[in-house]
């Protein structure tokens, strides 16, 4: 393996200064991988004084001091050095009561996560593997440093970044890991909201419709919401699937986005409130995209979302069932009303929901939808206030004054969007004097 100059040269600085140094965690583990690390993070028997000290010509992080680490800036970015430590007993399936330092790598690593992460790897010592991560990573295993029921314990948090590398690297989860993940799972509960939302928004533009079937005890966990549509039956000839696998087929089906991810994961979490059954026995879910979208909105607050995301989210589940047609005047109004990236989002979404519904059926005409749009794009269409060819100078011109200016503009746009007036500005003066 080859690390980068600047990672190699703070190792070097340290060995130069009498210092056992090794890069460590997810770089080694990436570089086994014939991956690119986004960041390389080392670790030393030196105190973070000495390191400190060792590069005391060059500007320091030390933010986290307390914890023993040391941010060195180089070239190539913040190299965070850390001093081999162990931890004891974590009060909060989180914080660590006490950190100890300790002179060995092996007593570091002895503290990780997961093996393929407990690698560490020098070019003047070699590689530090005492759990078995090289061999892990050949064999396509996930598996917990230890005893996996103490690491979840120490930091329930593992547990869904467990399932993000499992997925990311296409690992299979070691029987023994896997059973206490979701023994474990309620752990999260503890966990601060945001920190949840977070590795969520991680996994989510990675996961496969198989990967949330294989994770979804886990995932109920976090979003109990889900629980209710696992195995759930539809009743209905144009469904195959229960409401969570047809979700997971959806989800696995949209374009990464974040807003997409999360609109195809809970666009149907309100099928299960409003299922009924008619006298034939089929089911029929009334006004569930608008339930779907205010418990969507329930969740997305509870796990703190951005308010930006959020909206996006909740706009796209609310009107996932509404009709869209390759007819130019329809898609001119529904660009006016949402916008281009929302209306293809809602599109892509649409999409994604009709495939994931496993049974055979006429499919809607998405094609000549996004043709339609495109061509619409491309003739600059008047779709927006703004792009009208008066503005609100004319009409105060006009004699026209305080909100019956914007309300002008508004009713002018409809006959435009309708195709009852032309974006012409003397045409729409000439309607503003009749």
């Amino acid at each position: 393996m080859i690390l980068p100059e600047f990672a190699a040269a703070c190792i070097a600085a340290l060995e130069d200064a009498g210092f056992s140094a090794y890069a460590v965690g997810g770089c080694v583990r990436d570089m086994n991988l014939g991956l690119t690390p986004q960041d390389y993070d080392l670790c030393t028997n030196a105190l973070p004084q000495q390191i400190q000290a060792v590069f005391q010509d060059q500007k320091l992080v030390l933010a986290g001091e307390k914890h023993g680490t040391v941010g060195v800036v180089t070239e190539g970015g913040v190299v965070e050095i850390t001093t081999y430590r162990t931890e004891g007993d974590y009060r909060d399936h989180r914080h660590p009561n006490w950190v100890e330092f300790v002179d060995n790598i092996e007593g570091d690593l002895a503290r990780r996560d997961f093996t393929v992460n407990a690698m560490a790897w020098s070019p003047v010592r070699g590689f530090a593997d005492p759990f078995g991560g090289r061999q892990d990573l050949t064999d396509r295993i996930l598996r917990a440093v230890g005893d996996p029921k103490e690491r979840f314990e120490e930091d329930a948090l593992r547990i869904l970044r467990g399932v993000r590398f499992a997925v990311r690297y296409r690992l299979e989860v070691a029987p023994d890991t896997m059973d206490a993940m979701i023994r474990l799972s309620p752990l999260m509960d503890s966990l601060a909201r945001e920190r949840v939302f977070e590795e969520l928004c991680k996994l989510l533009p990675l996961v496969t419709a198989e990967d949330l079937l294989r994770f979804a005890p886990i995932l109920q966990q976090v979003i109990p919401e889900l629980t209710e549509t696992v195995g759930f039956d539809q009743h209905s000839p144009h469904h195959l699937y229960d409401i969570f696998t047809h979700t997971a087929i959806v989800t696995g089906g949209v374009p990464e986005a974040l807003p997409l991810r999360w609109a195809a994961l809970l666009h149907d979490v309100g099928k299960v409130a409003t299922f009924s059954l008619d006298e034939t026995g089929r089911g029929h879910f009334l006004g569930h995209a608008g339930v779907s979208a205010k418990i969507a909105d329930s969740i997305l607050l509870r796990l703190k979302a951005p308010t930006a995301l959020r909206k996006q989210v909740v706009f796209l589940i609310e009107k996932h069932m509404t009709p869209l047609e390759p007819e130019e005047k329809l898609l001119r109004r529904r660009l006016s009303q949402y916008g281009e990236t929302p209306l293809r989002q809602l599109l892509a979404l649409q999409q994604a929901d009709f495939n994931g519904k496993g049974v055979l059926g006429e499919s809607p005409p998405f094609e000549k939808i996004l043709t339609l749009l495109d061509e619409i794009l491309a003739k600059n269409a008047c779709l927006r206030v703004t792009d009208l060819a008066v503005n609100g100078h004319d009409l105060m011109a006009l004699g026209i004054t305080g909100p019956a200016v914007g309300q002008t503009l508004d009713q002018l746009l409809s006959q435009v969007l309708d195709e009852k007036l032309p974006n012409e500005k003397t045409a729409l003066l000439n309607a503003l004097h009749k």
